[in-house]
């Protein structure tokens, strides 16, 4: 399809009759008048900024009609148009990515060639790798998912079909989006995936680059973010000096890039990726990133694939969730649809903690201190559901008395330990911030019960949260 419409001399965008003053919407962004504000925020959101096929089609333009009713206008004088009003901060976050992102592929309609390349022998309309496509685009609409993914293939700048990534709609979605995450990360990664939902759960070794200090974009209607990264990182795995910055310049995206943000390479993958903590995983802001790193102290350009290869040593577990149905900043059930989310039995509270210890290590590793505690005490909040969960533990069987005395003097030893766990200076503070005595004082209780094999559990419960601790 892309090289049908690459060989077209022009593409008209028919955004449908006239309605509710749609022409004359047209008609004032043509000449980018500002009192007719409403019925430009109703034609911008017509179905057909909507759809995911309609972008290979003013992907591959050179020439862009957009007509309304009887008004028409041409396409780089509509965001043009759009620019001048100046409306980024009447529209909603999630229409302003979906218009900024489709105004990104109309105007720059008039400096395309007249033919693409591409890596591959296949034909391609070079726009950008396949993983910024997706994080632009995901959300669009698609009657069949499936074409979520094969509507950008021909737009695509690197190799996708080197993966088995072709238009094929006797696979399953399963099948297409593990396939999709394996190429941008890697085969060491392992993904847990839903039949029919747009999330999947990835677990690696990662190691962690870098924070977003800052992120600009400009006040009109741009389709770019200009991204600050300050290095943090240990020299002795990386040859890069702390807090070496990096300016990064990234297209608008589905989830907007955020001051906080963690940069991370993932064991095996070739680009980094955009993290932001969730409490019990990693969200995913962007998967896979093709960065222009300059750096403001050199004024020289620095080789993402140099620098890449000097990173060999991957010290973090980490759990990612792709999500491309929920925004994690705008909705409070964004791993409601996670199964091990809601667990309450005692191996998925153990689970929970380790991901929520992890998260906290990386936190404290790049000195996000406040986001630190908020994760800690979320630990003890699993912790303490950890307990509830083993309420019954009276109604098990009886031991002789010695051996349970034994066993709750071991788990005495074990709660001294955490309660003593290796803290110094503001790390040690925090801890009597987050109502850890109420949950050791909850262990000694329990250490001082009369239930053998209820004392067992516990024990090797406690081994292992001694060690994360």
């Amino acid at each position: 399809m892309a090289k049908i419409y690459a060989k077209a001399s022009r593409v008209i965008v028919w955004l449908g009759e006239e309605a509710a003053g749609s022409d004359q919407a047209l008609e004032e962004i043509r000449i980018a008048a500002e009192d007719n504000k409403a019925g430009i925020l109703a034609l911008l959101q017509r179905p057909w900024f909507r759809r995911i096929w309609v972008l290979q089609e003013v992907a591959a333009a050179r020439h862009i009609l957009i007509k309304c009713g009887s008004a028409e206008v041409d396409g780089f004088a509509f965001c043009s148009g759009l620019k001048a009003l100046n409306l980024s901060n009447e529209l909603p976050a999630d229409l302003r990515a979906r218009i900024l992102s489709v105004a990104y592929l109309i105007r720059g309609a008039i400096f395309r060639p007249k033919y693409a390349t591409s890596q591959s022998d296949n034909f391609s309309l070079n726009i950008r790798p396949l993983g910024e496509l997706i994080e632009m685009y995901h959300t669009r609409e698609a009657t069949d998912r499936l074409d979520k993914v094969y509507a950008l293939l021909g737009m695509s700048s690197d190799n996708p079909t080197a993966a088995g990534l072709v238009a094929d709609y006797k696979t399953s979605w399963k099948q297409l989006f593990n396939k999709l995450i394996h190429f941008f990360l890697s085969e060491l990664v392992s993904v847990d995936l839903s039949d029919n939902k747009e999330i999947a759960i990835i677990e690696g070794k990662s190691c962690i680059l870098g924070e977003v200090s800052s992120v600009e974009r400009n006040a009109t209607w741009d389709d770019r973010q200009d991204v600050a990264i300050t290095w943090r990182n240990d020299p002795s795995y990386i040859c890069v000096e702390e807090a070496w910055g990096f300016c990064w310049t990234l297209p608008t995206t589905a989830k907007s890039v955020q001051q906080g943000d963690v940069i991370c390479l993932l064991q095996g993958a070739s680009r980094p990726t955009i993290l932001r903590p969730y409490n019990y995983h990693w969200a995913v802001i962007m998967i896979a990133v093709s960065p222009a790193l300059h750096s403001p102290a050199t004024t020289e350009d620095i080789k993402w694939s140099e620098l890449s290869q000097s990173i060999t040593v991957f010290p973090h577990n980490s759990s990612l969730i792709w999500n491309w149905d929920i925004d994690p900043d705008n909705n409070h059930d964004y791993f409601a649809s996670i199964p091990e989310h809601s667990k309450k039995e005692l191996e998925g509270c153990l689970n929970a903690v380790t991901r929520i210890r992890n998260i906290r290590l990386i936190l404290q590793e790049i000195k996000q201190y406040g986001v630190a505690v908020k994760n800690l005490r979320e630990e003890m909040a699993v912790l303490e559901r950890a307990l509830r969960s083993m309420s019954n533990l009276k109604k098990t069987c009886l031991g002789p008395e010695d051996s349970e005395k034994e066993d709750a003097k071991e788990l005495e030893t074990m709660v001294n330990q955490l309660s003593g766990t290796r803290a110094n200076g503001r790390y040690y503070a925090w801890r009597q911030k987050t109502g850890i005595r109420r949950s050791l004082s909850c262990f000694s209780t329990l250490a001082r019960s009369r239930q053998r094999i209820g004392m067992r559990r516990l024990l090797r419960c406690f081994s292992i949260l001694a060690r994360l601790m």
